[in-house]
């Protein structure tokens, strides 16, 4: 009995990684029935079950015969599952291989391929593309066979020769040599401009001086005031006002978003801006599903994080923010496994008065007082108090809307040496017990901060979030230590 065995190199999505899948198919004698069996095993998902139908009609379609022997395909390693179609391509490359049509058995065991086959052979791209040629890679791999959609990102990878393929017919014509595809150009990234700029906000100096602060020391901003006052347009310039990325920055972040299949092109230019609705569900909004995917707070790494109306989200939703706000990361434990998702945002939220919005303008509010009460404790305590700034903004005057820009309260070069007296690391994140050498208040400036949290009941997260604030306000000042008039600003602007 006549048997042939191959393998080809796939890759499967675990949480934030890639792992890599040794796709083995293995073809022996006919059936007693005499009909052709094709069975996959390695703990495959529905999509990869149904992708026998999908690879059978692709190779049929691409103008080979099908095998008339069994064909067993498993997924090494088998206690790991496996999702999605992306196994499409290696398991057909490896069942021609295995024919004789795809190059000799064991050529492409060293060659990351990936794709996913519509029935007349064509290759659709796939999700986490950038992810398994890192880990490709890092397994010493130095070459991979992607869809033409996925080269971009998959070209990213430093040491990887990657060759994008529009076809099955195209991805056997390269394995074997008939017609070699060109190697895709390696990624040329470079950041976008910095663009910061908030003239088009006007008659908000608090709440423009809140947001440059923010963006300097990377601190957590809550905007509230009537509709129509610069919220919303305030926050989305806050991404502006962020540094460019790094590379490796710009790597974490794609990395996600590949993942989530968000990934057009090649890695991220600029800041993750994202803003869900208020309608999110918890899943959405930190991550979730039976095989754990990237939330919005998750895509937002290395952003901003922007909750509109953030009083109209679920409050369970919110309140699971409130640890990846913390730590920087998430992680999801499901009864398949646990999955940890990076989470380093910038949070913004914005929200009314009160549930007509108009309270504080005039006499326009009709809420009782305690529909006002119960509306602000939609947002819990705990959640408030991971806001380093919280400010209210007021209705503008029309004349203010219809002049000229105003004077930002600092400038591009003021966020230059604030960041670079950071060296690196956010004010934002500096750790509790590294934050007195790190702030340096003076004695006057320790006093103050001790005086007013004692007057105000600041918890202790709240101390250490102003005095974080305060350490941003000596760097854009050009400052070594903290003074007075530093913790007075950020007590203000945590309680206004």
């Amino acid at each position: 009995m006549m048997r042939t065995f191959t393998r080809v190199a796939g890759a499967a999505i675990v949480g934030a990684q890639a792992e890599l899948v040794d796709v083995q198919v293995s073809i022996a004698g006919v059936d007693e029935g005499g009909e052709p069996v094709f069975r996959i095993v390695g703990l495959p998902d529905s999509a990869l079950r149904e992708g026998r139908e999908r690879i059978r009609s692709a190779v049929l379609h691409s103008g080979w015969p099908w095998p008339w022997r069994p064909v067993t395909v498993n997924l090494a390693p088998a206690a790991a599952r496996k999702q999605g179609a992306a196994l499409d391509l290696p398991i057909a490359l490896a069942v021609l291989a295995a024919e004789g049509r795809a190059g000799a058995p064991g050529e492409l065991a060293h060659t990351l391929c990936l794709g996913e086959l519509t029935l007349d052979g064509a290759l659709r791209p796939v999700r986490g593309v950038l992810a398994a040629a890192e880990a490709a890679r890092h397994a010493g791999f130095t070459r991979a066979l992607v869809p033409e959609a996925n080269a971009a990102e998959a070209s990213a990878v430093e040491g990887l020769e990657v060759h994008a393929a529009a076809s099955l017919r195209d991805a056997v014509g390269h394995v074997t040599g008939a017609a070699p595809l060109p190697r895709h150009p390696p990624d040329a990234w470079r950041p976008a401009p910095w663009r910061g700029d908030t003239t088009s906000v006007r008659g908000q100096p608090m709440a423009v001086q809140a947001a440059w602060i923010a963006a300097a020391g990377g601190h957590n901003l809550l905007l509230s005031g009537p509709p129509g006052c610069g919220k919303t347009l305030l926050a989305r310039h806050i991404v502006d006002l962020l540094p460019p990325l790094s590379r490796a920055e710009a790597l974490e972040a794609s990395r996600l978003h590949s993942i989530a299949g968000l990934l057009h092109g090649g890695l991220l230019r600029r800041r993750p801006f994202r803003a869900p609705h208020h309608s999110a569900s918890l899943a959405g909004l930190v991550g979730g599903g039976s095989v754990p995917r990237p939330g919005e707070v998750s895509l937002a790494h290395r952003g901003v994080l922007f909750l509109d109306e953030m009083v109209e989200f679920a409050r369970g939703s919110l309140e699971a923010l409130r640890q990846p706000i913390e730590d920087g990361v998430i992680t999801l434990a499901r009864a398949a496994g646990r999955a940890s998702f990076p989470a380093r945002v910038l949070l913004v939220g914005a929200c009314n008065p009160c549930p007509c919005g108009w309270y504080g303008v005039g006499d326009r509010c009709r809420c009782s007082r305690t529909v006002r009460e119960r509306y602000r404790t939609r947002l819990s305590g705990p959640l408030r108090d991971r806001f380093d700034l919280q400010v209210v903004l007021r209705p503008v005057d029309p004349e203010l809307l219809v002049g000229g820009g105003e004077q930002a309260p600092y400038g591009r070069e003021e966020l230059r040496r604030a960041r670079s007296r950071q060296n690196g690391r956010w004010n934002a994140r500096i750790p509790a017990a590294e934050l007195p050498g790190a702030a340096r208040p003076d004695a006057v400036a320790t006093r103050e901060l001790i005086r007013s949290a004692r007057r105000l009941g600041l918890s202790g997260r709240g101390v250490h979030r102003t005095l974080r604030v305060a350490r941003t306000l000596a760097d854009l000042a050009d400052r070594d230590e903290v003074r007075v008039e530093d913790v007075r600003i950020a007590l203000g602007l945590r309680q206004a």
